[in-house]
């Protein structure tokens, strides 16, 4: 797990880091029960916190959004013509659910549709008008219902993932107010955190790096010492030595002697 896929609860008074997709799938708790949109009123819908919150966590990832970028379009007309000519299930599955995950996310935590699409072919979103946000809404349905019924041919319609697209395509409209409650009340960083929480933030963060910079470095060792005592490689032993310098850095109480 990388350092961006972790946080620290300010809330807490053990400041421990944990995973991000903790910290997305608590607020997104919180959100359900303080819009009394709770799990499981309608139809079983846990699963739905599970995708949400996996989602969330996925835009944390530069990686995810570049590579979601190629299959995102501003226009209806742009999505329906890349798939116009192909005969590709998994494509056309792809293009919907992918379209249609920017669309929830952009609608509920970013409050602009437009988010989801901007920037696309050298676009901003300065350079549309901005469609009603009914408008926004109904594509967001209707692409996770075509993501449901091409994910039904690429696995089948009790498969988990099938099951959470229908929901999705369904209650996209609950879902959306959920995540604009978690926005408003969870994810308004800049006005919440004070000077202190800030720096106790970056500390935390920056011991926990340090951290395992150690751990890495000192199993980098252990793996020297290993092939050293079986090859007796003084190539290695040199490595091992200047490994030795840099983990002293970290940690001036370590102490390592060679062993024949």
């Amino acid at each position: 797990m990388s350092l961006p896929d972790r946080y620290m609860d300010l809330g807490s008074s053990r400041r421990d880091i944990q995973p991000t997709y903790h910290f997305m799938m608590k607020c997104l708790l919180y959100s359900r029960m303080e819009t009394g949109l709770v799990s499981n009123k309608d139809y079983y819908d846990e699963d739905v916190n599970v995708y949400i919150a996996h989602l969330l966590n996925a835009f944390l990832s530069p990686q995810y959004v570049e590579q979601a970028n190629k299959y995102l379009s501003p226009y209806d007309t742009d999505v329906f013509s890349q798939l116009s000519y192909s005969t590709d299930a998994r494509l056309k599955y792809v293009l919907y659910k992918t379209n249609a995950d920017f669309l929830l996310i952009s609608l509920g935590i970013f409050d602009n549709a437009q988010a989801a699409t901007a920037g696309q072919k050298g676009e901003s979103a300065e350079m549309h008008l901005k469609p009603m946000e009914e408008a926004y809404m109904g594509r967001g349905k209707t692409y996770y219902h075509f993501a449901y019924t091409y994910s039904q041919q690429l696995h089948s319609a009790h498969a988990a993932i099938t099951e959470v697209l229908e929901k999705l395509s369904l209650g996209f409209d609950k879902y959306t107010r959920i995540l604009a409650h978690m926005r408003g009340e969870y994810l308004d960083l800049m006005k919440r955190l004070s000077t202190g929480e800030i720096y106790h933030l970056e500390r935390s963060i920056n011991d926990e790096h340090m951290r395992e910079m150690l751990k890495q470095k000192q199993d980098r060792l252990l793996d020297l010492y290993l092939e050293w005592k079986r090859t007796q490689d003084e190539r290695v032993k040199n490595e091992m030595d200047d490994l030795v310098a840099e983990i002293k850095k970290l940690d001036t109480k370590f102490r390592f002697d060679i062993q024949p």
